[in-house]
């Protein structure tokens, strides 16, 4: 038997759907050489998830690939656990952005293949040992032949199945499912659109596509969870929307056919040493509201740079724990409002006094939608005091900008200098190796940049410090991005 092939690498990255890929740019961007593996022969070829909200277009316009997604649909509206809910808030990109993953994953792999990832397909992760310098990881390719992969760090983004946290016993807690809801994507016939129709039998959606293939979700109310995620057969749907709507799609011809149920875990700890998770890997939830995917995705976005800083070297102390401490807190918000909307979704009519009150709040009392249509959009999320920076026009001594479009730093921090400050620029100077500096104005009333002469943003988006001042500026820029050099 041939001796394994061996490769060294800064960073492994398991699993290259969406989330591995946006991890895998990150960390280009940011200076470290990352290997991923995929046991798949390629992108995914299905529909799966297909929603992205208002802060992940905004990560997306910050890396310079909207561009690339042309126009795709938009919908302002979208649901509480099946209650109509606007999602609409201040921004570019309100409410929610129809995508299909298969797009998504062609885009992100352009983007991270073209920042030199090495993304290597039909490449199943056997076996990995972590110790304190590194970790081996074995690979088996394509013909059976193996790849031993040393890596200073190993991030699992392989799905709510995560082999990496089955090889490592990752403590991961949850509940199994106890409901579930069918779906299929159908090609041949023709049904009512249903936006969350809530029957005497049971809850049935339906949507048609501009290709004439039509999108059928379907719960029988009191049925009980009985498949693994993902493994069910079109006759089991056709049957179940048969119960609830009276109507026959058995003639149709299935495309993709999923069940999901609302089982929901999370992992203890987001790291441990040189082992990460991200995405599903980390936390599992139903996919209400298409949150799965953008959390997963922002999860990416948060650990990313601070994991190329830390193999960079120069990171300051404790600033890779902090992406724990930040997404975990995240996650578990996240997959509290899916359980909350998945009792309201799936549950028969004793929810309904509960629906009523619920529509009604959000009628009639402007504050309760805002807070939900930030919640499920992502651009309410905060880390402690750090805010998101929004995207907001601005005026630099190159033109017409904005703060979304100054992010594509190459995985650098952003410092706008807002008061034309010299002592702030040149006390930021010995960073400009990991932070830009810009001096710019609003275009518009400051806004969200208040009257700050200067505001330091970390290159995932989130506000790092602001005041007036270079002495202030160099606390935080030592904070967040090491010693200067």
């Amino acid at each position: 038997m041939a001796a394994a092939r061996a490769v060294d690498t800064d960073v492994l990255v398991v699993g290259a759907g969406p989330v591995g890929l946006m991890l895998a740019g990150e960390l280009r961007r940011g200076g470290a050489e990352t290997v991923v593996v995929d046991r798949g022969e390629g992108p995914t070829t299905e529909s799966r998830a297909s929603t992205l909200h208002a802060r992940t277009m905004e990560i997306l316009d910050s890396r310079g690939l909207l561009d690339a997604l042309g126009d795709p649909p938009n919908e302002p509206r979208g649901h509480f656990g099946g209650i109509p809910l606007d999602l609409t808030l201040p921004g570019p990109w309100p409410g929610q952005w129809k995508v299909p993953q298969t797009r998504t994953e062609e885009l992100l792999t352009e983007w991270a293949s073209g920042l030199g990832a090495d993304l290597r397909r039909r490449h199943e992760l056997r076996a990995v040992r972590a110790d304190a310098d590194a970790v081996e990881a074995v690979v088996d390719g394509p013909g059976g032949n193996a790849l031993r992969v040393r890596a200073r760090y190993v991030v699992g983004c392989d799905g709510e199945d995560s082999t990496l946290r089955r090889l490592t016993g990752a403590e991961f807690p949850g509940r199994a499912p106890v409901r579930e809801l069918l779906r299929a994507d159908v090609a041949g016939i023709e049904v009512p659109d249903r936006r969350f129709q809530r029957l005497p039998g049971g809850l049935a959606v339906a949507a048609r596509r501009s290709d004439g293939v039509t999108r059928v979700m379907v719960h029988a109310f009191g049925a009980v969870a009985g498949h693994r995620d993902g493994d069910v057969d079109f006759t089991e749907v056709a049957q179940a929307w048969k119960q609830v709507t009276g109507e026959d799609i058995s003639a149709g011809a299935p495309l993709w056919v999923n069940s999901f149920g609302d089982a929901h875990g999370q992992l203890v700890r987001y790291r441990e040493g040189r082992l990460l998770f991200a995405g599903d890997a980390a936390h599992r939830q139903m996919p209400i509201g298409g949150q799965a995917l953008n959390l997963g995705l922002q999860d990416a976005v948060n650990l990313g740079w601070k994991l190329a800083a830390q193999v960079r070297g120069g990171a300051p102390e404790g600033l890779l724990d902090t992406y724990h401490t930040e997404r975990h807190a995240v996650g578990r918000r996240v997959l509290g409002n899916i359980r909350a909307q998945a009792l309201l979704l799936l549950g028969g009519p004793e929810t309904e006094p509960m629906r009523a009150l619920l529509h009604e709040l959000i009628r009639d009392r402007p504050e309760v939608r805002e807070h939900l249509a930030g919640m499920i959009s992502g651009l309410d999320i905060r880390y402690g005091d750090h805010l998101r920076l929004p995207h907001t026009g601005l005026q630099t001594p190159e033109g017409t900008s904005s703060t979304t479009a100054l992010l594509r730093t190459g995985g650098r921090g952003l410092l706008l200098d807002l008061a034309d400050d010299p002592g702030l620029r040149a006390g930021a100077a010995p960073w400009a190796d990991r932070v830009v500096t810009v001096t710019a104005r609003p275009s518009g009333p400051h806004g969200p940049l208040g009257d700050a002469g200067g505001v330091l943003v970390r290159p995932d988006g989130y506000v790092a410090w602001t005041g007036d001042g270079a002495a202030e500026a160099v606390d935080a820029l030592r904070a967040w991005f090491g010693e200067a050099r």
